[in-house]
């Protein structure tokens, strides 16, 4: 993570795409972005037996996965590109709105994906299918089981690698604003008092002292 605000640098900092594909957390929306291609692509392309879906013969699964797949690849681009352009954003409650739109969408992923994946296994055990047409779905019904299990985890690291920005922005926010500089006023204080002791030992006695003023006259009083 970067040492910036919300884990990024100072912002108008040149772009640097090996760093940024090398990040982890772009790794892990990257891989979530592929997963949502392959559930929804193996249900469009075989999930249906003559427009009936083959999720247990006709109920909604194929739809609500193809629906949970398109919104999450749709997610994962858009966070992609925010995260490309994130150094770039000047204003710190932007950089912490897309910071808490990325933990709460990816959790919610997360979430779904689960749903998803208990829903697509359950109407999978429940699916009553001829040797031909369960030959010709079975590779991708269980495909889509299988890629929305996994998806339950990326997105879950995206919320977690989001929540650690999050947590990065809000503890610089009740950091102190300044260190001690001693050539600010005020900065070499500290520095001032701790160099009085020694400055008391190595006092020395005025050039002049009491002996060598000159005669003193004494007064008496005349009344």
């Amino acid at each position: 993570m970067n040492g910036g605000a919300y884990g990024a640098g100072k912002a108008g900092t040149a772009f640097d795409p090996v760093q940024f594909v090398q990040r982890p957390p772009v790794i892990v929306r990257f891989v979530s972005w592929v997963f949502a291609i392959v559930v929804f692509g193996c249900i469009s392309a075989k999930g249906y037996i003559q427009d009936v879906c083959a999720y247990n013969n006709g109920s909604g699964a194929c739809s609500f996965g193809v629906f949970v797949g398109v919104v999450s690849f749709l997610a994962a681009m858009t966070f992609l590109a925010l995260d490309a352009m994130f150094d770039n954003f000047s204003s710190i409650k932007t950089r912490k709105h897309v910071v808490l739109a990325d933990l709460f969408f990816s959790g919610g992923c997360s979430f779904f994906w689960f749903i998803t994946f208990c829903y697509l296994s359950d109407q999978w055990g429940k699916t009553v299918l001829g040797p031909i047409e369960l030959n010709y779905v079975s590779s991708n019904l269980r495909a889509a089981i299988v890629f929305s299990f996994f998806s339950i985890f990326t997105w879950a690291g995206s919320c977690y690698y989001a929540y650690l920005r999050y947590k990065q922005g809000a503890d610089a926010a009740f950091a102190p604003s300044y260190d001690s500089d001693p050539h600010m006023p005020g900065g070499g204080l500290h520095s001032s008092y701790a160099g009085a002791h020694e400055s008391e030992e190595g006092y020395q006695d005025p050039p002049f002292g009491p002996n060598d003023r000159g005669p003193v006259q004494s007064f008496q009083n005349t009344y």
